[in-house]
């Protein structure tokens, strides 16, 4: 005679809350949305679960069984009594869960618990350090209701928190999202989250592992494995949206107090992706610049006004030097000449799409003796329309303008 296989119950500590863990099983046991258990559910594992000293809620969710302790309660000795109880239950009975074994949630209500699992792991964890916290409040027609509270509630940057960090990573995850909509009352917040309006989102700053982002030939380079799926691509079709132009780069290199980082943004057809390179050649993820998400209608009538102007300019009047073109334009305030070289970024793509050479390169910075800034070259070069093998960048800025001043011929 054989005695039955001891059934396998993996722990599994929260790296958020310590009163949180998880107790993962070898086969699923709950199908679809997840459930969470009461103390008054007459179900087997409900009533062998919260018969047990300091457990304080259950919820189950495919192969794992998440159990909250009572604060300060001793892991030591309650792991182990809540893997004996789910074992005893699994080998009594085949339905646990009782009736919840089969009962599906409104997709409403799976995506409310999505939103919150996200919430819980990935955001409100650096929210907490600077006294916020922000919490899914309802989900209706998949449109998505948050509030504010702590020091996010009040807080001058709250708004862009809410969409350059937070909405940006829920439709990345969740595009069943339609809405995003903040409800909190900002008006009665006390303790704001930055004591000033230009603040950064701390949220979404991950470490990327050193393998990742290496340099080549000046360029940086990222792993395809690594970045497609944050492009929601595969490696095959990141390589070929970098051939044809649905997937662009930018890198910046940080001046004044970023002077010795590196910035690198990758823009595919849904979602984009950025990084920050420190001077130890450290990377970790930040949240991608709104810009990045798309191309606006004010960016778009800028690009045509810059090609239009360009295209006039007599032949001795080029190039002309971003500041000149945008005080041309009427372009004054701070940092219109960004407004100008993120247009002529929309005229690069529209040229590599056209076969057209790059009438961006009529514009050139004023320190790089009469070249082009940087981020020319590096989206020429993400366009598969960059300097040839050997070729350098002076050089392939000459052929380019060259080809320009042959077309106006």
């Amino acid at each position: 005679m054989y005695e039955p296989a001891h059934r396998r119950i993996r722990a599994q500590p929260s790296a958020q809350e310590p009163d949180l863990m998880g107790f993962v099983l070898d086969d699923t046991l709950r199908d679809g949305a997840s459930i969470s258990l009461a103390p008054g559910d007459d179900t087997p594992l409900a009533r062998a679960l919260f018969d047990l000293a300091d457990v304080d809620t259950v919820t189950v969710t495919h192969a794992t069984i998440w159990v909250r302790r009572a604060r300060m309660a001793d892991w030591a000795r309650l792991k182990p009594a809540i893997a004996g109880a789910i074992r005893d239950v699994l080998d009594a009975t085949d339905a646990p869960l009782g009736d919840h074994a089969t009962t599906e949630e409104d997709p409403d209500t799976a995506l409310l618990r999505k939103v919150e699992a996200l919430l819980d792991q990935q955001v409100n964890p650096s929210v907490a350090a600077h006294g916020g916290h922000i919490a899914v409040e309802r989900v209706a027609n998949a449109c998505v209701y948050l509030r504010m509270s702590g020091g996010c509630q009040g807080c001058a940057a709250s708004s862009a928190t809410l969409r350059e960090g937070v909405e940006r990573m829920l439709r990345a995850a969740l595009p069943e999202i339609t809405e995003i909509i903040d409800v909190t009352d900002h008006a009665s917040g006390q303790n704001p989250f930055y004591a000033k309006a230009d603040g950064v989102s701390p949220m979404l700053y991950r470490p990327i592992p050193p393998d990742v982002i290496g340099w080549q030939n000046g360029q940086v380079i990222v792993d395809p494995a690594y970045l497609a799926p944050k492009l929601g691509l595969t490696p095959e079709t990141l390589r070929a949206g970098l051939r044809n132009g649905d997937v662009v780069g930018v890198t910046e290199a940080g001046q004044g107090e970023e002077t010795g980082k590196t910035r690198i943004i990758m823009r595919g057809p849904t979602r984009s992706w950025a990084a920050e390179i420190d001077a130890h050649g450290a990377a970790r993820e930040i949240p991608p610049p709104r810009i990045m998400s798309g191309v606006s209608e004010k960016e778009r009538k800028l690009a045509a006004k810059i090609r239009v102007h360009l295209e006039n300019l007599p032949p001795d009047a080029l190039p002309v030097t971003y500041g000149a073109l945008a005080r041309a334009l009427g372009l004054w305030a701070p940092g219109s000449i960004r407004k100008v070289t993120r247009a002529l970024e929309v005229t690069m793509r529209e040229d590599a799409r056209a076969g057209r050479p790059f009438i961006a390169a009529c514009a050139v910075s004023r320190g790089r003796d009469g070249l082009p800034g940087e981020g020319f070259f590096t989206l020429a070069r993400a366009l598969s329309r960059g300097p040839q093998s050997g070729e350098s960048d002076a050089a392939f800025h000459a052929r380019e303008f060259a080809q320009l001043a042959r077309k106006a011929a």
